[in-house]
């Protein structure tokens, strides 16, 4: 009778442990989903996307191995494997949301070199232009000249704006385009001034 008892007991606990195993850690499944969404907030599609994109690799994973447990019966089901998952999903959207903001605030720094460097450079060739050589059938040129420079200003001044929305990406591909621009007026004004100086006989 005893050994009967004996052995009711240790099924019925057997039972409940099985049972407490296969539940569910939806705290830790509900942590590792919120860990994605703190990446995605943290703008990892833009400054971390292959990051990102191992992120949602590791939580479709975690998914389909729950998914896959759930169908199972109760008894049978096991968290073991899930667990390390989970675990595994919400490093990597860690992670995600670390590259994010290390390559964003990389973005804002390189960014805010080019603007400054683009409104140098702007300045530098306004005063080159002033002094470029004027004279019969250089002024059309000139002009042209002068409506390069109108629109590299008014680059700048949208540049300015892009960086203030936080866009830095853009805001540094935008410095590129304004410098490249500015250069390009610069060696047309060299270039007057080397047919000048040419045409003078190299004085």
């Amino acid at each position: 009778m005893r050994k009967n008892l004996w052995f009711g007991l240790v099924l019925v606990a057997g039972l409940v442990l099985v049972a407490g195993c296969a539940k569910a850690p939806q705290i830790e499944i509900d942590a590792a989903r919120a860990a994605l969404e703190a990446a995605k907030t943290a703008e990892a599609a833009e400054y971390a996307p292959r990051a990102l994109a191992a992120a949602q690799d590791a939580l479709s994973a975690m998914d389909a191995e729950l998914t896959a447990q759930q169908k199972k019966f109760a008894l049978f089901r096991s968290y073991k494997n899930a667990k390390t998952l989970i675990a595994a999903a919400k490093t990597a959207s860690d992670q995600a949301a670390q590259t994010a903001a290390a390559e964003k605030e990389k973005a804002r720094q390189e960014s805010t070199n080019l603007i400054a460097q683009a409104k140098a450079s702007l300045e530098e060739v306004k005063a080159a232009l002033a002094k470029a050589p004027r004279g019969k059938g250089s002024q059309a040129d000139i002009k042209a000249l002068e409506s390069d420079l109108a629109a590299a200003e008014m680059a700048i001044v949208e540049l300015d704006n892009v960086f203030a929305s936080g866009k830095f990406l853009q805001a540094k591909a935008k410095a590129n385009a304004v410098i490249s621009q500015i250069q390009n007026v610069q060696t047309a004004i060299q270039a007057a001034i080397d047919a000048r100086t040419k045409a003078r006989g190299g004085k």
